[in-house]
């Protein structure tokens, strides 16, 4: 699907999987401290999580456990912008921060949204 700039992808498998891709490119260009190191972990960890759950759902058995592995998305999701929050970088990089925080803050919204239309 061709976007422009003011356009959403749509597909949210396409979308988790940029945002896991768009985290380890700004973990590649922080600072090295040991924190930023073990909080980059974290975040590596949580960033795909969100697009591996989102997989998993969508071959689950039934809708209790598409429900759970969507909230799982959700928690995800959340825990990313914790570990966005946490890690020190430099003014450059304070721009790409607040966008993966913006996507992270969407698609906890989105997951959320999924899980009450499913739970109806």
């Amino acid at each position: 699907m061709p976007t422009n700039d003011d356009s959403k992808r749509y597909d949210l498998e396409d979308r988790t999987f940029e945002f896991a891709k768009a985290s380890r490119a700004f973990v590649k260009k922080l600072p090295r401290t040991i924190a930023n190191i073990e909080d980059a972990k974290q975040l590596i960890r949580s960033s795909g999580s969100i697009g591996a759950n989102y997989i998993e759902a969508n071959e689950s058995i039934g809708k209790k456990d598409f429900v759970m592995k969507i909230k799982t998305c959700r928690r995800e999701a959340k825990e990313s912008g914790y570990w966005l929050r946490l890690l020190d970088c430099d003014g450059e990089l304070e721009s790409a921060r607040a966008n993966l925080l913006a996507e992270a803050r969407e698609l906890m919204k989105i997951f959320g949204a999924i899980v009450r239309k499913s739970e109806e």
